[in-house]
């Protein structure tokens, strides 16, 4: 046997090995205690009753009284609406499709040492994201389903999944993005694409600046919040920033996770206590004030081994008010 017919015969074993060690695995992964059986009857179904659905209470819960004073009258109640229980569905049913996935992990596995999670996620068209239904955007912003406005700007835009949510609200969308396969994806969808180091000298104002997810994952957080108070039009412009609670800040280095060079340090250690610091340590003080603010899942799409992915999201709506201090 030659040295190119051994190298083929192992690399084949290799492959048939990796499928069989994925598909026992997956058989492992897929029991009762990781997948919930009461998810899959929730999600076999057009409808939900009130009584079927307790753990995603746990999703929006929030007790009030643990939240400054200043926030308590701004929280808005969310609950599981629609367009949610449409994207649970669509993600179990996609991580269902064995082939798909076992081609995603194969792929994952090869390029992960050296790519980034999200441009793999890109590249593989997988992973999207769902933070905020349309209505429960609207809510935030109280604003109905006809409001128009000239100009969105979708920081770290992802595949712009969430971007298509508040995009029909305005006359022009801009987005940012650092992976080339997540740019691809926005390119496709039509949104003007912005270079991260630019958006905020454009010579032009925005009515909206999404900032979603993005603030635990930026070298320079208070830096960024700073360039989005200069670029939001005086007044009306408003900020809609959603951050994993609790709190911790990574970015993402090729393959590598580490910490920012600069990170937020966010006193307390339940949802309330950290949206509570947020607001008054961050916020306040880079010249921003909350409007509103309410408690999320921040969904992701699952593979072979999770239906989907949750953290703990809060996102609020906030409008520029004075001049930023110098925040450390």
């Amino acid at each position: 046997m030659s040295s190119l017919q051994l190298r083929t015969v192992v690399f084949v074993a290799w492959v048939l090995f990796y499928v069989g060690f994925l598909l026992a695995v997956r058989r492992m992964w897929t029991g009762r205690y990781v997948r919930s059986p009461v998810v899959r009857a929730l999600l076999t179904v057009n409808t939900m009753s009130e009584t079927m659905a307790p753990e995603y209470d746990e999703w929006y819960r929030c007790v009030p009284d643990i939240l400054g004073d200043k926030l308590q009258p701004l929280f808005v109640q969310s609950s599981l609406d629609r367009d949610t229980k449409v994207f649970l569905k669509r993600s179990m049913e996609k991580s269902g499709w064995l082939f798909t996935q076992l081609y995603h992990s194969f792929v994952s596995t090869v390029l992960s040492p050296v790519v980034s999670r999200t441009s793999i996620n890109g590249f593989l068209s997988r992973g999207s994201m769902f933070v905020f239904s349309s209505e429960q955007f609207q809510r935030l912003l109280r604003v109905g389903p006809e409001w128009r406005a000239d100009r969105l700007l979708d920081l770290g835009a992802g595949d712009g999944g969430v971007t298509q949510i508040m995009g029909p609200h305005f006359r022009e969308v801009y987005a940012t993005e650092v992976s080339p396969p997540m740019k691809w994806h926005l390119q496709r969808k039509n949104y003007k694409l912005l270079d991260i180091d630019e958006w905020h000298q454009t010579g032009f104002k925005y009515d909206l600046i999404s900032c979603l997810n993005l603030l635990d994952r930026y070298d320079d957080p208070l830096a960024l919040l700073r360039d989005i108070h200069k670029s939001l039009v005086p007044k009306t412009g408003r900020l809609i920033l959603a951050a994993v609670v609790p709190f911790q800040a990574y970015v993402e280095v090729g393959g590598q996770w580490q910490r920012p060079k600069k990170h937020l340090r966010i006193k307390g250690k339940t949802w309330e206590e950290q949206v509570t610091n947020l607001s008054t340590e961050v916020f306040e003080k880079t010249g921003f004030e909350v409007e509103a603010v309410t408690r999320l899942p921040y969904l992701c799409e699952g593979d072979m081994y999770n239906d989907y992915y949750v953290l703990d999201d809060a996102v609020f709506v906030l409008k520029p008010t004075s001049q930023s201090q110098n925040v450390q």
